[in-house]
């Protein structure tokens, strides 16, 4: 019975009792017209209550006592982002930038924890934030390659250092059992990745459109910049730990190329590619600065003359740069060094598989507002909490400039 309702009992019952007494009446000797076509009726009328009950039970649950069983309402995923990406909260975002008007419309968030200031931010809406993802992840060549995490910070996450051996066994000797080695460990923190911009860059901007396009133009330019170099060499204290910059990358995988060895295709073979263990060579690519590439890399030749790095122009994209079969991708000189500019054991070049660096963040940037007193002027600034680490070591080889012998 705990799957009809408390009001389906009742009617039920005095159905059952109308039944009973149409029974009674019939069986009686004596009955007469009259009654017989009362009970009838009182038994019509129980059944129509029985079966209008019914319709509106349909598809409900009913605990032990009859009572509806209701499921709790589930909260909506596109809540939040319905709410920053309304129209009423962007024109807020807007007066709130150009003018430091503060709407109920807005979500602030303190920064007291990783910033060390008082102030507090508005959540920038969620179609300007999708924009400069998009943008970052399209035009930031090297972070478009790297893992992209979403954890809590300050978690120590467990690293798998170990993978599994296959032995050949007999019908009498069992294999030993590989266990998985979750020693290594990495722990993400919070960095807070700043971008300030002039506020007189935006207080004549009259309409919305174009108020978020500047806003994503500008702060998706710095980001993508500072991104990128962070994943390079990053200090890891008050930014992500950069690739050169690791101290566990294995020591036999930090090579120093003198220029004789630069330019030799001899010397990359022994002294670059065979220092990378084979299972993180299909997806390994070179990063290098455009001018190392055009300059030494593009024109190499092997022993019988024949071009070594071969630009293929295809029908898309233009030129793709590869060097002895794996894509070269081109950075500026301020990520890493141009061979001609670099210091004798400076980075000149990585060459590694960049799904085993990671980026932790929630993608998600507050928008505060300050005056700065050395300036004279008032300052928005975009802010974005991230952290980076390498998270296999051996997927790496650095190379580096070498002195003239």
């Amino acid at each position: 019975m705990a799957s009809i309702s408390r009001e389906m009992r009742q009617y039920l019952s005095e159905q059952a009792a109308a039944q009973e007494a149409l029974n009674k009446v019939m069986s009686s000797a004596d009955a007469k017209a009259e009654g017989i076509d009362a009970a009838t009726a009182a038994l019509k009328s129980a059944t129509a209550k029985v079966n209008a009950q019914k319709s509106l039970d349909e598809g409900k649950t009913f605990d032990e006592a009859g009572q509806e069983v209701k499921d709790e309402p589930k909260p909506k995923d596109n809540d939040t982002h319905s709410k920053y990406a309304s129209m009423d909260y962007r024109k807020a975002f807007m007066d709130y930038v150009k003018t430091g008007k503060k709407s109920n419309l807005l979500d602030f968030r303190s920064a007291d924890t990783s910033t060390g200031t008082s102030d507090v931010g508005a959540v920038i809406p969620s179609t300007i934030l999708q924009e400069v993802i998009k943008k970052v992840e399209n035009y930031g060549q090297v972070y478009a390659l790297v893992r992209k995490l979403s954890i809590k910070g300050g978690l120590t996450v467990p690293v798998l250092s170990v993978k599994p051996v296959a032995t050949w066994i007999d019908e009498s000797t069992p294999s030993n059992r590989q266990k998985l080695s979750l020693n290594d460990k990495i722990t993400f923190n919070y960095y807070g990745l700043e971008c300030k911009i002039a506020a007189s860059i935006l207080t004549d901007i009259t309409t919305l459109d174009l108020f978020e396009s500047t806003v994503i133009e500008v702060i998706s330019e710095a980001m993508i910049k500072a991104l990128d170099i962070a994943v390079i060499k990053g200090a890891g204290t008050s930014s992500p730990m950069g690739i050169t910059v690791d101290t566990r990358i294995p020591a036999k995988q930090i090579v120093t190329l003198a220029p004789a060895d630069f330019a030799s295709w001899k010397a990359w073979k022994q002294k670059v590619f065979a220092r990378m263990p084979a299972g993180y060579k299909a997806n390994a690519v070179f990063l290098m600065a455009s001018g190392t590439f055009e300059g030494y890399v593009d024109g190499m030749t092997d022993n019988n003359g024949q071009p070594i790095g071969r630009v293929n122009y295809g029908i898309i994209n233009g030129p793709q740069e590869q060097f002895g079969g794996h894509k070269v991708v081109e950075v500026e000189d301020d990520v890493i060094a141009n061979y001609d500019d670099a210091a004798t054991g400076d980075v000149v070049g990585v060459y590694g598989d960049l799904s085993n660096y990671a980026i932790n963040s929630n993608m998600q940037m507050t928008m505060y507002r300050y005056f700065d007193n050395d300036k004279n002027q008032l300052v928005d600034k975009a802010l974005l909490f991230a952290d980076g680490k390498v998270l296999d070591p051996n997927a790496f080889v650095i190379i580096k400039k070498g002195a003239a012998v």
